[in-house]
């Protein structure tokens, strides 16, 4: 991933060192009869072929939708403005027409949703549902043909009798096989982007871990980008290569994995990490929930939008509570006003021992 610093980044011309997927000052707003929702402001981020990103975060920090804006699915919502730039390769999405964005998603990049059963249709079985993802890509493509990439997907994916199931519906699927037709159909068109949003909610754990074995090899088979959207922060710690933590929109921490597990740097995910189970504690030990809950997207708290929750905002004055701390660092980059060494010294005493 790139460092934080804009000036740093490669020209959009320049195809031999640009990122695969390079996103720069992406703001996604809402309007609505409440006023207008600031779902995501200037977040920069960058994706590697055959890398996996993280984006963490509590409900209604920005995470999904991020996704969303980078597959152009906002183009429909009539009162969304989205502004800045998403480079997929070399091809700018915002600016992008309709079609052209269509042409791209499915093909080029894909996504995983959260539900399959409702991202499903309900009157299609989930062959032909598959069929029609690979013939729109692929329209010289024969029938034929379509059902044989389709059934060679399911098996590929581990559906037992994909001949059989092919001509099933998705309710008659369990939840992890729905899962897998899902990841079946986003891959059929061998996309360079994956974007998986909770791919493992409301999956038990034997069948999460299949899961993500599962995007990890086809990720490895494929080559693709891959962005991983989750609350959980054991999946990123289990697939991702870098991560973002988002917070009321924005991006206030991002970095290598291994740097924001062990050495984390804002005290928003100091609280994530705290309220982790962990499987070397005490089964009776209480998790530490972080206090309070997400700012209105609406109405966010001046100064720092995390502010409202911190422990630590009365010591820096009142920069908390009056000014927006800007993305800094090098690799590992936060958006806090606590000096750096305050920092260190607030997780080696406060916050390590209790992780």
């Amino acid at each position: 991933m790139s460092t934080d610093s804009l000036a740093g980044l490669t020209l959009p011309g320049d195809r031999n060192t640009r990122p695969f997927l390079e996103v720069k000052d992406l703001t996604v707003r809402f309007e609505t009869d409440d006023g207008v929702v600031q779902a995501v402001s200037r977040s920069s981020f960058s994706v590697e072929r055959g890398k996996t990103l993280g984006i963490v975060g509590e409900s209604g920090s920005g995470k999904s939708v991020t996704s969303l804006a980078v597959l152009g699915l906002h183009r429909t919502r009539s009162n969304a403005k989205v502004d800045g730039q998403v480079w997929l390769d070399d091809q700018e999405l915002v600016t992008a027409t309709d079609e052209q964005v269509r042409q791209l998603r499915g093909g080029k990049m894909a996504m995983i949703f959260q539900d399959p059963l409702s991202a499903m249709h309900p009157y299609f079985t989930v062959g032909a549902q598959i069929v029609e993802a690979y013939r729109v890509h692929n329209p010289k493509a024969s029938k034929k043909e379509a059902r044989e990439r389709t059934i060679d997907m399911l098996t590929r994916v581990g559906i037992p009798q994909p001949e059989k199931r092919f001509s099933d519906y998705g309710h008659q699927f369990s939840g992890g096989m729905r899962q897998r037709a899902m990841i079946a159909m986003a891959l059929v068109n061998d996309p360079k982007l994956l974007i998986a949003d909770e791919p493992t909610t409301a999956l038990d754990v034997t069948v999460q871990a299949q899961i993500l074995d599962l995007i990890r090899d086809l990720q490895e088979e494929f080559g693709s980008a891959v962005i991983m959207i989750t609350h959980d922060l054991g999946v990123v710690a289990e697939l991702a290569d870098d991560v973002l933590v988002m917070y009321g929109g924005k991006i206030i921490e991002r970095g290598p994995a291994a740097d924001v597990f062990h050495s984390p740097q804002h005290p928003y995910t100091w609280g994530l990490l705290g309220s982790m189970p962990r499987l070397d504690r005490d089964v009776r030990e209480r998790l530490n929930p972080i206090k309070g809950s997400p700012p209105s997207l609406i109405n966010l708290p001046s100064g720092c939008a995390f502010h409202p929750r911190c422990p630590y905002a009365g010591r820096n004055g009142e920069r908390s509570f009056t000014d927006v701390p800007e993305l800094r660092g090098g690799v590992h980059a936060v958006a806090c006003h606590l000096p750096a060494e305050d920092r260190r010294q607030i997780f080696t005493q406060e916050v390590a021992p209790n992780l």
